[in-house]
């Protein structure tokens, strides 16, 4: 795959996991910058010595020579409730214990870290502590009675469940899969493009032409939010990504027998008009997003508009 045809399926996929359908709790890391400024979010990616910084306004491109250090947002450990000892029994006289007062929990403070402008990045990754090992035993006042071992041994876990080694397969112009549960109808010109799901993890599938001049990319993401607007959210997020973007239509329908609402649209991006139908589906507690593009500035726009439009109508649930 050329580097234009990676850039377009990036394109694709980066309209599906943007808008953030569900309402988790962000992590933001505290960059600091050279200059004195400092800016919070979530770098989530670096190319050509620039961190792309995820923050409530939008992305940032930070050079990497700019930044002092990075302070990582870890979260703070609560320490485990002491136990209150329980009284012997059959002794009236015995007075129980005052609780002890417990501590609060020390809060871990943020340790800046270094960027080496020699060498490439990683994002710190928060590291649990380990306890203490080699502490002394505790001496008990009767011996433990010996026991036989063969009688006493764990008996062997069960063996693991292998999971299925096929999640997904092609039959004639079927696309299946068995992971997340549906099926629907992929073109005969069309072809699986191979790492969606490595380049963004919310991605299922990725299918196409050749060139990629027309893209079908199907996603999920766990959703709290009603229908409408995780719907409303990943269309405002299409403003954002495209140039000159008009809003064709918009509905409310049904795909594979779920509600879910579909927009039309035309947009510019990597040099094209673009002709897009963007359908997100409820299904359970999850949202199925399937976004299906192609060129508009070409005479097979009707055609390929059609197969879009099939392969979406054509989406059911096993």
């Amino acid at each position: 795959m050329n580097a234009s045809k990676h850039r377009r399926l990036e394109f694709g996929l980066a309209v599906l996991t943007a808008a953030g359908l569900c309402a988790h709790a962000a992590r933001a890391d505290e960059i600091r910058l050279k200059d004195g400024k400092k800016l919070h979010g979530v770098i989530v990616g670096y190319e050509d010595n620039m961190f792309k910084v995820k923050t409530d306004f939008g992305y940032v491109l930070v050079e990497k020579n700019k930044i002092a250090s990075i302070v990582p947002d870890t979260p703070v450990e609560p320490a485990p409730a002491k136990t209150e000892p329980e009284p012997r029994s059959g002794s009236p006289t015995e007075a129980k214990a005052a609780p002890e007062p417990t501590q609060a929990p020390a809060k871990k403070e943020k340790v800046p870290i270094t960027v080496n402008a020699n060498a490439r990045p990683e994002i710190p990754v928060p590291v649990k502590a380990t306890p203490d090992v080699g502490a002394p035993a505790l001496k008990t006042s009767a011996a433990a009675p010996k026991t036989n071992l063969l009688t006493t041994a764990t008996p062997p876990p069960p063996p693991k469940e292998e999971p299925p080694a096929n999640r997904e397969e092609i039959q004639g112009n079927l696309y299946i899969n068995h992971q997340f549960g549906f099926r629907m109808y992929k073109a005969p010109s069309w072809q699986i493009i191979g790492g969606a799901g490595q380049t963004l993890p919310n991605a299922i599938v990725a299918m196409g032409t050749s060139n990629e001049s027309t893209l079908l990319v199907v996603g999920h993401e766990k959703s709290t939010a009603p229908l409408e607007a995780a719907a409303q959210a990943m269309e405002k997020r299409l403003h954002e990504v495209y140039d000159n973007y008009r809003l064709i239509s918009q509905r409310k329908t049904t795909v594979g027998g779920q509600p879910a609402m579909e927009y039309r649209y035309r947009g510019m991006a990597e040099g094209h008009d673009w002709s897009g139908t963007l359908s997100v589906i409820a299904h359970g507690d999850e949202a199925l997003t399937v976004l299906g593009m192609t060129f508009a500035d070409t005479d097979l726009i009707q055609i390929q508009e059609n197969v879009i439009a099939r392969s979406i109508a054509s989406l059911d649930f096993k």
